[in-house]
C-alpha cells in the first residue's frame, strides 16, 4: 500500500532533486504532498526549469498525517530552516523514527532541528563540516542509509541511488 510523503519545499530548490524522486515515489504508488509557506503558492527551481504548486501550507499540516519526509536540496532547505515551523515539523519525523529522505543541502534542515548527533550521513560537500559540527559522521558516498530511517545523498548524480534506497525503506 502506498505511503503518504510530506515534501517540504520553497523557492530555489534544486530542480531534479525534487522532480526525479517525486516521480519515482509516485510511480511506486506513493503520494507526495508538497508543503510550503502557503497553499496554492508556486515555487520555482533554482535552474529555472521547474515550478511546483504547494499542496498545503505549513500551518495546515501535522507530522502525524504523513508516513515519511522528503527534503530536496538547493537553497530551499536553508530558507526553510529559518522558519521554526519547518524545523519542528522535520524534528517530529526524526524523533518518531519515520523515514526521512534528504538530498544535497536537505540535511541543513535536520542540522537546525538538532537531530543528527550520532547519525551516519552524507550531503553536499559544502555542508560536510556543518554535519560534523552537528555530531554526525560524514560519509563521502552516493547514498547512506542510517538506522533504517534516514536516507541521505550528496548531489544530483546520486539521485538513482537515493531513489532506490528511499523506495526500499518505504516498502518495509
Amino acid at each position: 500500500m502506498g505511503k503518504k510523503i510530506a515534501c517540504v519545499i520553497t523557492d530555489l530548490f534544486e530542480d531534479v532533486e525534487y522532480t526525479d524522486p517525486a516521480k519515482s515515489f509516485s510511480e511506486a504508488g506513493h503520494e507526495v504532498v508538497t508543503i510550503g509557506l502557503e497553499k496554492g503558492q508556486t515555487v520555482k527551481g533554482k535552474q529555472g526549469q521547474e515550478q511546483v504548486s504547494i499542496d498545503k501550507g505549513i500551518d495546515e499540516v501535522s507530522p502525524n498525517e504523513y508516513d515519511a519526509l522528503f527534503i530536496p536540496g538547493g537553497f530551499s532547505p536553508d530558507q526553510l530552516r529559518g522558519d521554526e515551523r519547518f524545523v519542528t515539523f522535520a524534528k517530529a519525523f526524526m524523533d518518531e523514527k519515520k523515514p526521512v529522505f534528504a538530498i544535497c543541502h536537505g540535511p541543513q534542515l535536520l542540522i537546525t532541528a538538532k537531530t543528527l548527533e550520532g547519525r551516519d550521513v552524507t550531503g553536499y560537500k559544502s555542508i560536510k563540516v556543518d554535519l560534523e559540527y552537528a555530531g554526525a559522521t560524514y560519509h563521502d558516498q552516493e547514498v547512506f542509509v542510517c538506522g533504517e530511517q534516514l536516507v541521505t545523498s550528496r548531489q544530483p548524480d546520486d539521485i538513482p541511488a537515493f531513489n532506490r534506497e528511499s523506495l526500499a525503506l518505504l516498502s518495509k
